[in-house]
C-alpha cells in the first residue's frame, strides 16, 4: 500500500502538522490521518474502549477539507 499526500494543516509548524493521505488500496477507499494523539480523559471516556491496534487522533477541520478537495478535483 502506498500513501499519497493530500495536504497538511496550514496553521501547524513544519514537521508537526496534522496531515491527510489517500491510499491506493484496491479493495476499498481508505485514508491515513496524522494528528495529535487524544489523551484527554473526558474525551477518551466519551469515545469508549479503543480496540488494540487502533488509536484516536484529533485533526483540524482544515485538514478534512483536503478530503473534499480530492473529489472536487476529480469532477473537473
Amino acid at each position: 500500500m502506498h500513501a499519497r499526500f493530500l495536504g497538511k494543516d496550514p496553521e501547524s509548524n513544519v514537521g508537526d502538522s496534522p496531515t491527510l493521505f489517500a491510499t491506493d488500496r484496491t479493495d476499498r477507499i481508505t485514508y491515513i490521518a496524522q494528528g495529535w494523539v487524544v489523551t484527554d480523559p473526558q474525551t477518551l471516556a466519551d469515545v469508549g474502549p479503543i480496540p488494540d491496534g487502533e488509536a484516536i487522533i484529533e485533526i483540524p477541520e482544515d485538514v478534512i477539507k483536503f478530503y473534499v478537495r480530492r473529489y472536487q478535483e476529480e469532477d473537473r
